[in-house]
């Protein structure tokens, strides 16, 4: 059976890893920064970048690839550890009527709207890979560890019957 549904893989972004207590962590994004979100395994977006709140005091600060330069150069406060992550992810994008299905077939998590909000974000497994899964308006995203990410979009192909 053929899903409807399209994969798109995505390029590169910038990506920082950072744990640290909620002040410490607001104080390196500055003002420029998106909103801390809400609540554990959800993210908020700012007008460039977005913040996910994936663990106690871990966050993953993701940026457009142009930022990344000057987000290195940023001073790092003793009070937060930063890990500069950007190419250790293959990202893909699941969108279609069927998005909610494939991602059924790929992860064990209960991604009903009512349980996994639009701003949903958290780890998880896929395919029995480490994984980091968002919600997206138009569907989700989808985060492995880059050394499978050509295993992980042939998964996803033969799961969408194509």
């Amino acid at each position: 059976m053929a899903y409807d549904v399209t994969v798109e893989r995505l390029g590169l972004s910038a990506v920082f890893d950072l744990k640290g207590e909620r002040a410490a962590v607001g104080a390196w994004l500055g003002d420029d920064g998106p909103e801390f979100p809400s609540a554990p395994n959800t993210a908020s977006f700012g007008e460039r970048a977005e913040l996910l709140w994936t663990g106690p005091d871990h966050w993953l600060y993701r940026a457009p690839l142009e930022m990344e330069e000057s987000l290195l150069a940023c001073e790092v406060p003793d009070e937060i550890s930063i890990a500069h992550v950007s190419d250790t992810f293959a990202a893909f994008m699941i969108e279609g009527a069927d998005a909610n299905e494939i991602m059924s077939i790929a992860c064990p998590l209960d991604l009903h709207a009512s349980s996994f909000p639009e701003n949903g974000a958290t780890y998880t497994e896929a395919f029995g890979l480490k994984a980091l899964v968002c919600r997206r308006k138009a569907g989700f995203q989808l985060f492995v560890e880059r050394s499978f990410g050509d295993l992980l979009a042939d998964y996803l192909t033969r799961a969408i019957g194509h």
